[in-house]
């Protein structure tokens, strides 16, 4: 009975810990439901294989009973699919092997006493645990948007341990000195492996943060250029307009002295508007996306692109204001991108943004022709090298925990971000 209980307590921990890795495309609410309800129903199954086939039958059929539905049950609930989904469902049977190795080493060598079975379970499963949530997960899904490909090759490898493991190694850990040794001398050989897999995963986050701060850096010197580009044009501009400014007081003069009072109002406020729209557009407090805005802007207007902001963001934000102004960046060039395939009448887009009591942007603009989505609902690129900014904004919400949405609808674009 024992063994019962320990393959019903491993497929509990093996069950939370891909709850705990997966991307759900539902709420949170409803994907710990359905994780519930699958636990239930395959520890039921498991259970009725126990008692009426005999524990030789369960541990033999244990891959077909647990397994591949869990495996299936990812595809249905997982928002992404491919490779990365394979090797998450092989590194949580890669950790309850473990477990139960070393449950196995202490029940061979305590004399094969149960109890042995379950004290090893517990503070390894803790470990185990503690490992996934502290260091894995966060590197897991960071790397999730920065790893593109090698996926399959990770996952062969880990496959080949499973197969080793499962099929071809007679008897289980704890009942035969063979078995308890070849086991975890294998199961070793894949930590070794996996210790690389964490390594390189380390490699590529730092490449990402790499790159991302020189694309920060970069992003900061163009858009502060241009606004410094921008108030040489708005100074040189308003000494035009001083220095042409008394010639129009003189004009102005004459006009009262005629007695054409109305005519000299009007003509000073026309003055006046020249004035107000040589002077530089402040779109919001904190510097560096006011600069970001004013660029990207002024950049949509020069292509004939109309533009319809209503920002609202205090100086203050719950995010980095670097991190942000990136957002911004790279979904308004997106923007003006496919605004730039349409007709100039055409050419438009809305952008929003609040801070209070949450932030939240949306950017809208017409779009040409169908676009294409990623099961993960990402907008797709029409061409080969594109992507990247709509990855860069991902990788953002996923830091932040905020909500990310692409609709296309009716000849319209949109990106509604909210945190």
């Amino acid at each position: 009975m024992i063994y019962l209980w320990a393959i019903l307590y491993l497929t509990v921990v093996g069950i939370t810990m891909n709850f705990l890795l997966i991307e759900s495309r539902f709420p949170r609410r409803q994907t710990l439901l359905l994780f519930g309800t699958a636990t239930v129903l395959l520890c039921g199954a498991l259970v009725l294989t126990y008692f009426h086939l005999g524990l030789d039958t369960l541990v033999r059929t244990y891959s077909l009973i647990v397994h591949l539905p869990v495996l299936l049950l990812f595809l249905w609930i997982s928002r992404y699919r491919g490779w990365r989904l394979v090797f998450q469902a092989l590194s949580t049977i890669l950790f309850c092997g473990l477990i139960h190795q070393g449950g196995g080493l202490a029940y061979y060598f305590s004399g094969q006493k149960p109890w042995a079975l379950i004290l090893a379970y517990l503070p390894l499963s803790a470990l185990f645990f503690w490992f996934l949530l502290r260091y894995l997960r966060p590197l897991y899904r960071q790397v999730l948007f920065q790893l593109h490909r090698g996926w399959w090759l990770m996952c062969l490898v880990m496959a080949a341990h499973y197969a080793i493991y499962i099929y071809l190694i007679p008897g289980y850990v704890g009942d035969t000195l063979f078995s308890t040794i070849l086991k975890p001398a294998i199961s070793c050989l894949m930590v070794g492996f996996y210790t690389i897999l964490m390594a390189v995963f380390v490699l590529v986050r730092r490449e990402a943060d790499a790159q991302y701060s020189t694309q920060l850096y970069a992003l900061r010197l163009s858009a502060l250029q241009d606004r410094m580009d921008a108030v040489r044009a708005a100074e040189e501009a308003t000494r035009v307009e001083r220095h042409d400014l008394r010639h129009r007081l003189q004009a102005a003069a004459r006009l009262v002295e005629r007695g054409e009072r109305q005519a000299a109002l009007d003509f000073l406020d026309a003055a006046q508007r020249r004035l107000d729209e040589q002077a530089p557009v402040h779109w919001c407090r904190p510097p560096v996306l006011d600069a970001v805005l004013s660029s990207y802007f002024d950049q949509a207007q020069r292509q004939s692109i109309r533009v319809d902001a209503r920002i609202s963001l205090p100086e203050r934000l719950p995010v980095d204001e670097g991190e942000l102004a990136i957002v911004f960046a790279n979904a308004l060039e997106n923007a003006i991108h496919a605004c730039m395939a349409l007709p100039p009448e055409q050419r438009e887009l809305h952008f929003q943004a609040i801070g209070h009591p949450g932030l939240m942007f949306e950017l809208t603009n017409p779009c040409r022709g169908p676009v294409r989505f990623s099961d993960q609902g990402l907008p797709l690129p029409d061409r080969e090298g594109h992507g990247f900014g709509t990855q860069s904004i991902a990788s953002f919400c996923e830091k932040y925990g905020a909500l990310c949405a692409y609709e296309a609808k009716d000849g319209w674009f949109s990106l509604r971000v909210i945190l």
